[in-house]
């Protein structure tokens, strides 16, 4: 199959690479066809075997307990794997221990890896199980320690010699290599070719079994993006989880980074994908709204919901994603700024507030202080999180140009909304006219506020000033 490799398999404590342990290690060194060298060991994991475990693989906390550690067989597993490539059927999961085993001994395990599950996909794509019980029952093979390292990789080695018989050692060996390019560290299920995926700007969604997406991301390169999931699933736990999980990847492209994060946003807060924590569909947003009077009390009021409108946005404070928090915030700012909490609203009541009684507010409640000299620092305190009001006259474009493909996209926002991404005169047209609302976004006012700051020159987009309606 391939000039030199290391056929192996691990029992381990759990399907968590970083987490859990080896049990067991098994490995045969091929070379020039030829079996060279076998070798297997129990090892102690420096932890308990659940119950589920020990049925699943026949292997005790008794019959680990006087095995040597990984960092006693470490020495002869690397002698084995030397000049050799990594074989293993999902070879993901012990690539992934492995990795974790000898970064825990500070080593740096640099080796190649081919996946023997993506390798019967791509010899039977007739079938649609590749997994090692479902290669048993259709080659016919059997073992009487499945589930055990060496059992396993004896069937692996059969299943080998059979393929070659069938299909002649010429294409096993072609297949092999092809995989061996760069594709090994893909999940063996994933039915999408990677190499399909554009190396540019766009939005990339991972689905497993259902229609909704596990997770949605962006990137500026979209298959390196997505070949870093899948390396990183050996060490990241939710990288793991995603990678056994999927199934197929979607795509869409953007002319550039800001088309992708708007789209990314968006889709994000439609679809809820379940491995993504950020981007939320955010219902509960609010945000602080000063008095015009400084006699007035409570100072600010909380302004929530469709409240939350833009063109006031002079007189707003802080964008919340909760009540709790702005409160918080809050309280942090009277805290850090000797304000009284009485007459910002967090405290009610009449005459000397608490934080005045431990010399944490200067007295507005009780006429040591000014109510105009606490309302200026007030305003001072709060200054930072003021939001900005729409700097335009009214809608304007971002023209975003991919000059490898060509694409052209012009993003149109009016109040801090992205009303629309364009690509054509009419879809133009049709968005400068429309008179439908848009609801406020706090990713996409933070995005735009970031962007439009940026000096001319370092901007990666073109500014269009369309004329007031």
């Amino acid at each position: 199959m391939l000039p030199c490799y290391v056929l192996l398999d691990l029992e381990t404590t759990g399907g968590n690479p970083v987490h859990d342990r080896i049990t067991e290690v098994a490995a045969v060194r091929i070379e020039g066809g030829q079996e060279v060298a076998r070798w297997s060991t129990l090892v102690n994991p420096g932890t308990s075997i659940s119950s589920f475990i020990q049925n699943l693989t026949g292997i005790s906390n008794a019959m680990v307990a006087d095995a040597p550690g990984f960092d006693e067989v470490a020495p002869h597993l690397l002698a084995l794997l030397e000049g050799a490539v990594l074989v293993a059927h999902n070879v993901r999961f012990d690539h992934g221990f492995l990795l974790n085993e000898f970064n825990r001994l500070g080593v740096a395990l640099r080796v190649k890896t081919l996946c023997t599950v993506r390798l019967s996909r791509q010899l039977y794509p007739q079938h649609r199980g590749h997994g090692l019980d479902a290669i048993m029952q259709r080659h016919g093979l059997t073992t009487s320690a499945r589930h055990r390292a060496m059992g396993d990789v004896d069937v692996v080695l059969d299943w080998l010699g059979m393929a070659s018989r069938e299909l002649g050692a010429d294409q096993i060996s072609n297949h092999a290599l092809t995989l061996l390019q760069g594709s090994a560290a893909l999940p063996p299920q994933l039915e999408t070719p990677v190499g399909d995926i554009p190396e540019s700007a766009g939005v990339y969604l991972f689905f497993g079994e259902g229609p909704l997406p596990l997770y949605i991301g962006k990137s500026v390169k979209m298959r390196s993006r997505v070949m870093s999931h899948f390396q990183a699933a050996g060490r990241v736990a939710r990288e793991m989880r995603i990678a056994q999980e999927i199934r197929r990847i979607e795509w869409i492209e953007t002319a550039g980074e800001l088309g992708a994060l708007l789209l990314e946003a968006r889709l994000v807060k439609e679809k809820q994908p379940i491995y993504n924590r950020q981007l939320r569909r955010e219902n509960a947003l609010c945000a602080w709204r000063l008095s015009d009077n400084p006699q007035a009390r409570p100072l600010l009021s909380l302004v929530r919901g469709d409240e939350l409108q833009p063109h006031q946005f002079g007189r707003l404070f802080g964008i919340y994603r909760s009540k709790r928090q702005a409160l918080d915030s809050l309280r942090e700012l009277a805290d850090a700024h000797a304000l009284c909490p009485q007459a910002l609203g967090l405290e009610s009541g009449t005459g000397r507030c608490f934080a005045h009684q431990i010399g944490r507010c200067k007295g507005v409640c009780c006429t040591e202080e000014k109510p105009e000299l606490h309302y200026l620092r007030l305003q001072l305190a709060l200054g930072q999180q003021q939001l900005q009001v729409w700097p335009h006259p009214g809608k304007i474009g971002l023209r975003e140009y991919d000059r490898h493909n060509g694409r052209t996209d012009i993003h149109v926002f009016d109040q801090w909304c992205h009303l629309a991404t364009v690509h054509d005169d009419a879809e133009l047209e049709e968005a400068l006219t429309s008179t439908s609302a848009v609801a406020f976004d706090l990713d996409t006012y933070r995005l735009l506020v970031k962007h439009l700051s940026l000096p001319a020159k370092s901007a990666s987009t073109e500014l269009i000033r369309f004329a007031p309606a």
